[in-house]
């Protein structure tokens, strides 16, 4: 698979993303999110791989849409580009796979917008985060009013959006926006370490356990909890389940075999 703006390669069962546009500050365009939703199907069909990290360097993991590449766009063509963009991010949100985000610098825009579809993000120390579309005569439209929102409640959505303003990783952390800030030259080993340890579980618990807490977000609390009893008791008929609870017992590490 070829590849021009994003970096691919596997540590054991990590699959490792880094956004290749360093001129441009990774900012999205079409080739990187065609590339992207590519990649995400590639990934997908990989057993090998059980977490996913996501990240763009030192300098920023993005500085949000190519507004070069927007400036003379009508609005049909905006939102054809949009519209590749959420199946790109939905193939994300919804991979069967842990997503890590691995924030460094700045994170805006529709860069902000691909962390939030991420699992969990984690930021480098002074690392800038925020939707900044307001200052451009628009809004985010790649999940940002969103996805934002079910993230960091209502309010700090509005400020972010409405005010066009970044946070640092400090009110980041404090509002959920990320779940860990770590030194710069440490940020990557702090989410591979973090991936090993998901990668180390039942590939079917979880799956399913992504599948419940993406499911819960969207629906009212009683049908949430009946899909989780439904999905909870489907586990145990799994070989995962079987070996968990044995080594658990024999007081060992479990042998997962994705079953």
């Amino acid at each position: 698979m070829e590849l021009r703006t994003l970096l691919y390669r596997k540590d054991e069962r990590i699959g490792i993303i880094t956004l290749n546009r360093p001129k441009a500050l990774n900012a999205l365009n079409e080739e990187l999110i065609n590339e992207l939703s590519v990649l995400m199907d590639y990934i997908s069909a990989d057993n090998e791989v059980q977490v996913v990290i996501i990240t763009g360097g030192d300098r920023a993991f993005a500085a949000g849409g190519d507004i070069a590449f927007m400036a003379n766009t009508d609005s049909l063509q905006a939102e054809k580009f949009v519209e590749s963009i959420r199946v790109a991010f939905d193939k994300i949100e919804h991979l069967d796979k842990p997503v890590i985000a691995a924030i460094s610098g700045l994170a805006l825009g529709g860069e902000c917008e691909l962390a939030l579809t991420c699992d969990i993000r984690i930021a480098a120390e002074g690392s800038s985060i925020g939707q900044p579309e307001i200052n451009l005569g628009i809004i985010p439209g790649a999940g940002g009013t969103q996805r934002l929102t079910r993230t960091v409640g209502p309010g700090w959505a509005k400020y972010l959006v409405m005010a066009g303003l970044p946070i640092g990783t400090d009110i980041a952390l404090k509002i959920g926006l990320i779940t860990a800030i770590a030194p710069k030259d440490q940020l990557m080993e702090e989410a591979v370490k973090i991936a090993r340890i998901m990668a180390a579980k039942s590939p079917v618990a979880i799956k399913a356990a992504k599948r419940c807490l993406n499911y819960g977000m969207n629906v009212d609390l009683p049908s949430a909890l009946s899909y989780e009893i439904k999905t909870w008791a489907a586990l145990f008929s799994t070989e995962d389940q079987k070996e968990g609870m044995k080594a658990f017992l024999e007081k060992r590490k479990p042998v997962y075999q994705g079953r």
